[in-house]
């Protein structure tokens, strides 16, 4: 199973980073059908052929997640997308 591991660095208090994170968690369930759920500081999401974690830390975000078998192939491209918009909303 493939798998995203994401450390990226940020200047956003917590309730701010905790905002912005839930936004793009909000347009992947409508873009994708995403299920999140948040449990603490870190968000959960899942949907068929991926699950995941958003951490959020002072500083940091860490975004990791398994990709099923059909979305593995598309692994760089999904990956590089996250990193685009984590580098948009977390300057």
């Amino acid at each position: 199973m493939a798998g995203i591991d994401i450390h990226h660095p940020h200047s956003l208090p917590m309730a701010k980073a905790r905002s912005a994170v839930e936004q793009v968690a909000l347009k992947l369930s409508e873009r994708f059908g995403v299920d999140y759920r948040w449990e603490g500081d870190t968000l959960l999401f899942n949907r068929s052929g991926v699950d995941g974690r958003i951490d959020v830390a002072p500083k940091v975000l860490h975004v990791t997640a398994k990709l099923g078998f059909l979305l593995s192939a598309m692994q760089a491209p999904i990956e590089a997308e996250i990193r685009r918009v984590l580098d948009e909303r977390f300057r």
